[in-house]
């Protein structure tokens, strides 16, 4: 019981020093690193697409080029 009521004390203590306070804080954070990630990640995406389509407009112009010189 003694111990029951020593955690009781530190956990309400801990509330009252703003520790609660850091971890909604952190997990605010984490929430904010993560999307920041997913938005990362489809701005990745986006690049390799129009470096892809550059790259066949490329070739194609070569084929072409290539074409009409023969």
């Amino acid at each position: 019981m003694a111990r029951l009521l020593a955690l009781i004390a530190l956990m309400l203590s801990l509330n009252g020093c703003g520790v609660a306070e850091t971890g909604a804080a952190a997990a605010a954070a984490a929430t904010a690193k993560a999307q920041e990630a997913r938005e990362g990640l489809k701005t990745e995406a986006r690049v390799r697409e129009q470096l892809d389509a550059a790259a066949k407009q490329d070739a194609d112009r070569r084929n072409a080029a290539d074409a009409a010189s023969q």
